[in-house]
């Protein structure tokens, strides 16, 4: 694989989705795994969920940019399984969580396909906006738990 700097757009979007990555893992900080399990709200959230949310969603759309179209069909899918991927699983640890995250973030970029620039802005805008808004869950989710803050 080519090493080359990245400047421009693919710089400014790399960057806003490292920005967003940033603020949503924060929001896990010093939180043990039974924390990051918990349901603060009414809703089906937890931060580790939210994190393994995000990663299999970066996961599957990263897919899409190399594939094609094909990479977006849910593989064993049902609504009980969509939704344990916003939950903490026995066994899953915040940890383990974390690490996967980061080595989904490793194959989300730098690319070089040829014929991938356009699909590939479009992915990562979505990523940014689905980052973003999950952040937002997650701080309020921390903020229920103990009161910390993730952005002021």
């Amino acid at each position: 694989m080519t090493t080359q700097a990245l400047t421009g757009e693919r710089a400014d979007l790399l960057q806003s989705l490292a920005r967003s990555r940033y603020f949503l893992r924060h929001t896990t900080r010093g939180l043990t795994d039974e924390q990051a399990a918990q349901r603060t709200t009414a809703s089906e959230l937890c931060l580790g969920g939210l994190i393994k949310h995000v990663t299999l969603t970066e996961r599957q759309w990263i897919r899409f940019i190399r594939e094609g179209p094909s990479a977006m069909a849910l593989e064993d899918s049902s609504m009980g399984d969509w939704m344990s991927a916003f939950r903490m699983l026995p066994g899953e640890t915040l940890a383990g969580l974390l690490a996967d995250y980061d080595r989904c973030a490793e194959q989300t970029a730098p690319w070089f396909e040829p014929g991938a620039r356009w699909s590939a802005r479009r992915v990562l805008l979505h990523l940014i906006a689905e980052i973003a808004q999950h952040a937002g869950h997650a701080d309020i989710i921390r903020e229920s738990l103990d009161g910390a803050k993730s952005m002021g």
